[in-house]
């Protein structure tokens, strides 16, 4: 505990929550895992099936992810975590009954990932914004590497029993599993010590409060062209659950624990972004921003043209740790810059940037998967982010320009360029 990559974890309540965390989120990766694979069977291996399933799951985050935020601000964050996580808890239960009992259908997949998304509505951003609750400003950075690292440990587990579990019992039983999973972390809302919160002031209820957080971001260029970023990122290179399982089938000819092997290679790395982000100090800086998101633009280019299953997954580790460092430096540099009484619409809108253009791109990637090869579909999402990088990193530096160009012109020192910097 005395290390500074594990400060936060010093904090009872963080403990709790992240304890809970590694549990649920290890069996819902699992979940992720054997979902993919019966749609892939109940489609007859259809990319397109495949994305549709992905961008349902995702589509209540862009029509309703905003709204989220609003409730992150006015009311009690661990009683809307609670109800959101039995409500996935239940979700889960259903199509664990449905596989088991052989009466599972393609459009059930589709109807029940779709709710699951409901509930991310409210869990997604709540849980952001719930963070700073637990640990303060001081230890937020840190807390959100770790959040990552519990995140992307469940990345390693989840997918590796499950790719198992599937091969030797069927889907179902990954889906009772990961249904029980949310006991954990329920349990760990309940022992939450309440007095020992850092709580934001509640927002009052009124007009135009959805219209004023995105004015915030939209006044704020240091926070409006990362999440600019974060959108292309999450919208085009962040597609592996489509493509990885369309490689493992098509390319290679192999299983649902190859796919499950791959999945984990690529956690190991993110686990190790995590941590290494978890024990930077200080703020996090833009420079790094821009570098890791052209680094995993590349790196994605290199899997996509990788000749050889092995190659495949050694370039998943540094794919994984460029991935996390952006996340990390993005999500710290977004909840760091933002008021404390907007915080939680903020995030939803990082939420909705990150997670909403999925519905979009993830039938695009598939289809393009299906036309022109799974390996296509990985090479044109790097690209795209490898581009995406360039253009914010231009755009961040002509806006530090122009308003510096502005402070040397009026003679007001007190212009806040220092904010807009490359640090």
């Amino acid at each position: 505990m005395s290390s500074p990559t594990f400060r936060s974890l010093k904090n009872r309540n963080y403990r709790l929550f992240a304890t809970g965390q590694v549990v649920s989120l290890s069996g819902t990766w699992g979940q992720r895992v054997a979902q993919d694979w019966l749609v892939l069977e109940l489609s007859g291996n259809s990319g397109v099936a495949l994305g549709i399933t992905t961008g349902l799951q995702f589509l209540p985050v862009l029509l309703f992810g905003l709204y989220g935020g609003v409730l992150a601000d006015r009311y009690d964050k661990r009683k809307l975590l609670l109800g959101a996580q039995a409500a996935m808890g239940v979700l889960a239960l259903v199509l664990a009954v449905l596989d088991l009992t052989g009466s599972v259908q393609l459009w059930h997949v589709y109807a029940l990932a779709f709710g699951l998304g409901l509930a991310s509505v409210v869990d997604t951003p709540v849980r952001q914004a719930f963070v700073v609750e637990m640990v303060g400003p001081d230890d937020l950075p840190n807390a959100v590497s770790l959040n990552s690292a519990t995140f992307n440990s469940a990345r390693i587990v989840g997918p590796a029993v499950a790719g198992v579990a599937i091969a030797a019992v069927g889907t179902g039983w990954v889906f009772a599993a990961n249904a029980l999973s949310y006991v954990a972390v329920l349990v760990g809302l309940r022992a939450i010590r309440t007095a020992e919160l850092f709580p934001s002031k509640r927002l009052e209820r009124a007009k135009g409060q959805l219209r004023e957080g995105l004015s915030y971001v939209r006044q704020r260029p240091d926070l409006l062209v990362p999440m600019v970023l974060v959108f292309m990122v999450g919208t085009f290179g962040l597609n592996f659950q489509i493509t990885l399982a369309l490689v493992v089938k098509e390319v290679f000819e192999r299983s649902a624990g190859s796919y499950g092997l791959l999945s984990a290679f690529l956690a190991v790395g993110s686990l190790l972004g995590a941590l290494l982000s978890a024990r930077r100090s200080g703020p996090p800086r833009q420079r790094t921003l821009f570098l890791a998101v052209l680094a995993f633009g590349l790196l994605e280019v290199l899997v996509g043209l990788a000749p050889t299953f092995e190659l495949m997954a050694l370039l998943l580790v540094p794919t994984g740790v460029a991935i996390l460092t952006f996340t990390t430096t993005a999500n710290s540099i977004i909840q760091l810059g933002s008021a404390p009484q907007v915080r939680g619409r903020v995030m939803a809108l990082y939420v909705l940037v990150f997670l909403g253009g999925t519905p979009v791109g993830a039938p695009l990637i598939g289809a393009l998967a299906e036309a022109f090869g799974p390996r296509s579909s990985i090479v044109a999402g790097g690209v795209i982010t490898a581009l995406s990088g360039v253009v914010a990193a231009v755009v961040m530096t002509r806006v530090r320009s122009l308003r510096v160009e502005a402070h040397l012109v009026r003679r007001r020192p007190h212009v806040h360029v220092h904010r807009l910097g490359l640090e």
